[in-house]
């Protein structure tokens, strides 16, 4: 371990934030699982963005970050982690690539606003976590046009549109929960 510790409480807030770390990529995988098709698009409404939210607002850019690569090197290795149980390299190669890729980048942008201004307040909470999702439909339209070879336009009908009541309803669900129980 190259890190030096300066005092015992902050040993045991990394191992806790591991701990965590560990957790919410379990329980993004079980997010994935909940799934409900959408007929226009190939990408399914999953629980995993409340997940990607309450990681990045709770443990911080660091440790939200390393719980959503966690949950990605888990379902590349082959453990069936990805929506619909899928898993493997050719899961971040198909449409749903760019959504997996702007999950780790939502989780360290939310936890980096929440480092720096706190998350006691809900509405601030769903303002980071607002940038966090324009993040993941950004990383998600914009890699679903280049492989199915579609217009923008259509990117954003077919992959941002449909899931933003439900996200913006995740979003809502998270800012109350990282608010009200805060991780220390």
């Amino acid at each position: 371990m190259n890190k030096s510790y300066h005092r015992e409480s902050d040993y045991q807030s990394d191992i806790r934030k591991m701990a965590l770390s560990s957790l919410f990529a379990a329980l993004i995988s079980v997010g994935a699982f909940i799934r409900i098709p959408v007929p226009i698009s190939p990408v399914p409404v999953t629980l995993q963005v409340l997940f990607i939210f309450l990681a990045g607002a709770m443990l911080g850019a660091r440790w939200g970050l390393m719980s959503v690569m966690i949950y990605l090197l888990l379902g590349i290795i082959g453990l069936p982690v990805f929506s619909g149980g899928s898993s493997g390299i050719g899961v971040l190669l198909g449409p749903t690539g760019g959504y997996l890729v702007g999950f780790a980048a939502a989780a360290f942008i939310i936890g980096a606003f929440s480092e720096k201004l706190g998350t006691s307040s809900v509405l601030k909470n769903a303002v980071f976590m607002f940038a966090g999702l324009l993040i993941i439909y950004f990383f998600g339209a914009t890699y679903l046009m280049y492989v199915a070879q579609i217009s923008v336009d259509s990117a954003i009908v077919l992959g941002v549109i449909p899931y933003l009541p439900g996200d913006l309803l995740k979003l809502a669900l998270s800012s109350f929960i990282v608010a009200k129980y805060p991780v220390e």
